[in-house]
């Protein structure tokens, strides 16, 4: 059966995605900043009985869907709450589990990426730490400036306007931190985390200015980046397609430990599965 979580689910909630911190960092976040009874975001649990355990869970933030099940789910019934609202956008999450909900669903694209996780210290992130690149954090001030790069990142797709409202909203509420190298004024390299909880966090928008690339500032402030955060008690994720990309992450000790996939919908969706 399926059912609208709430407070009283938290527990029972933690004990199914805190087996795995990493893939339900969203999950986690978002329930420990906003909790369960907000117009933009609802959870939903699948189990065997009223009383039984949760085996399975699908989170909707605005339009988008983040589903999580450690074995077989009812990917039937969750598709039919996303029928029900004409503004879902997007599903996202392990990409088995993603699929298998997909097939109930009208799909317009799919984006695979590759999920790396780090967990610990290393030598290579205490070396790529210590370099002598002086390094800032952000505070909402910042944001223009740090934004003023990203616009010329061709990979980054979010609008001007929109990239600016979630970097701002992301430093003021503390779900994220941002740190950068600037020069003569100008931010030349930056890179962020999102939805961080009390487990994890997820690193985002790493970027380089073309026209500094080739000088380590994108590993420099990752790392410094992991070195805070893994001090802090949590672990790091992040998911890329890039294959350069990869080999930085991995060179400080990420290692991929499963597929991701942001999967859009069609405005209308029909059942296709069986």
């Amino acid at each position: 059966m399926i059912r609208k979580l709430n407070e009283a689910d938290r527990e029972d909630l933690m004990e199914l995605v805190g087996k795995n911190p990493a893939i339900n960092l969203y999950i986690i976040g978002d329930v420990e900043n906003f909790g369960f009874e907000q117009d933009f975001m609802e959870l939903w649990g699948e189990s065997d009985s009223v009383d039984g355990p949760l085996k399975a869970v699908i989170l909707r933030f605005y339009g988008s869907y983040l589903p999580y099940s450690e074995g077989p789910f009812d990917a039937e019934g969750f598709a039919e709450l996303l029928r029900r609202n004409k503004n879902a956008e997007m599903i996202s999450g392990s990409l088995e589990v993603v699929r298998t909900l997909s097939k109930w669903l009208n799909i317009r694209q799919e984006k695979e990426m590759l999920f790396a996780e780090l967990t610990e210290m290393n030598e290579e992130i205490r070396t790529a730490a210590s370099a002598p690149v002086p390094i800032q954090k952000a505070t909402t001030q910042d944001v223009d400036a740090i934004c003023t790069l990203t616009d010329v990142i061709t990979e980054f797709t979010s609008s001007p306007e929109d990239a600016r409202k979630t970097l701002h909203k992301t430093l003021e509420s503390g779900t994220g931190r941002t740190y950068f190298v600037e020069q003569n004024g100008e931010v030349i390299a930056t890179a962020s985390t999102a939805a961080e909880n009390s487990r994890s966090a997820m690193i985002v928008a790493v970027a380089t200015h073309p026209e500094y690339r080739g000088q380590k500032l994108a590993s420099r402030v990752v790392a410094q980046l992991c070195a805070d955060i893994l001090a802090e008690g949590k672990s790091l994720c992040l998911f890329y397609n890039n294959p350069q990309a990869g080999l930085i992450y991995k060179k400080l000790g990420f290692r991929d430990i499963d597929k991701w996939s942001m999967t859009y919908l069609h405005k209308e969706n029909q059942l296709t599965g069986t």
